[in-house]
């Protein structure tokens, strides 16, 4: 063998374990696969609420399915938009920090200014449920039907009060068109939950609820309800009637989903889709959401996607020809 040969061969073997070591450090900065850390879920409403159950109870199960710690973290404020405006400002799109949107996101915009867009500044992952709302007084109370309520209403306009959680929320807008088709003017005070409704409620603070998750208040014997605002009775309620068979053509549908910051990886997106639409099984979650009469509601990414986009441009048209003005 010549020495020139051998230095030939000295060099490709150089050049080959020069190139393993460059390869090496690339290998070790790939990042570990999703999820390999704790998960923040933002729950944008007051512990002690429905929501909060039923999250809760979900944010176990999907822990379990992803193999990490689920932590709920509950901030209220601006019918349960502060928050998801504020992480879809400041979180990282790595599916991290997530958090459930109710359907006042689609409409608030058009009521007041914001500081977000639904179409485009959030990643969809899932919806799961729906709100049920309930116009609910005290068992005490002197109306045994919602026309005893409006009837008295006629007579002692802006005496009788009522709530929903926050501005713009389904469960406000409802009763201000309720309140415009049937020429009765009510006082509404805004809350932060249904935890906060509920003992101002039972104290004598407000007269009545124009929210969800009110089938334990009423169960408790403490409270009943006059009508239901969905697009039929309740399989648990059946002797309540709803609004629209009563003559007034006015329903509430608020999906309650999952989303994130814009810009999340599909394959993240896909992994949590699929690990919390396994959870909408767990027993302890569907108890939660029987509860407080809710349904499953499951809408995939695109399709939920889609919904906003959509739920978005009918908000507008509705609003408009409403005139509501919070401003």
């Amino acid at each position: 063998m010549t020495y020139r040969a051998l230095s030939r061969r000295q060099a490709l073997g150089a050049l080959a374990a020069s190139a393993a070591c460059l390869a090496a450090p690339a290998a070790l900065a790939q990042p570990p696969a999703y999820p390999h850390k704790p998960v923040t879920l933002i729950l944008p409403f007051p512990a002690g609420g429905a929501t909060d159950a039923q999250m809760r109870a979900i944010a176990l199960a999907l822990g379990k399915e992803i193999g990490q710690t689920v932590v709920v973290v509950n901030q209220p404020g601006l019918a349960g938009t502060l928050a998801p405006a504020a992480m879809a400002r400041s979180a990282a799109p790595d599916g991290y920090t997530i958090s459930v949107v109710p359907a006042t996101l689609f409409r608030l915009l058009h009521l007041q200014k914001v500081n977000y867009d639904p179409v485009t500044d959030f990643t969809y992952i899932i919806n799961l449920t729906g709100y049920t709302n309930g116009l609910v007084v005290r068992d005490d109370a002197p109306w045994k039907t919602l026309q005893d309520l409006l009837d008295d209403a006629k007579r002692r306009p802006g005496q009788i009060s009522y709530s929903s959680t926050g501005v713009g929320s389904g469960g406000h807008i409802a009763m201000e068109r309720l309140s415009r088709a049937t020429g009765v003017k009510l006082n509404f005070i805004p809350f932060k939950g249904m935890a906060e409704e509920t003992s101002a409620l039972l104290g004598g603070h407000i007269d009545v609820i124009s929210d969800p998750g009110w089938g334990a208040l009423v169960e408790s014997g403490k409270a009943r309800v006059l009508a239901t605002l969905g697009d039929k009775r309740l399989k648990r309620w059946p002797q309540v009637p709803t609004l629209k068979e009563m003559g007034h053509d006015i329903t509430v549908n608020s999906p309650v989903g999952i989303v994130g910051p814009k810009g999340m990886d599909p394959a993240v997106v896909k992994t949590l889709h699929d690990a919390f639409h396994r959870a909408m099984k767990d027993p302890t979650y569907q108890r939660a959401l029987e509860l407080y009469d809710q349904p499953d509601l499951y809408m995939s990414s695109a399709a939920y996607q889609q919904y906003a986009a959509e739920q978005t441009a009918r908000e507008k048209t509705f609003i408009e020809q409403l005139g509501i003005k919070l401003q």
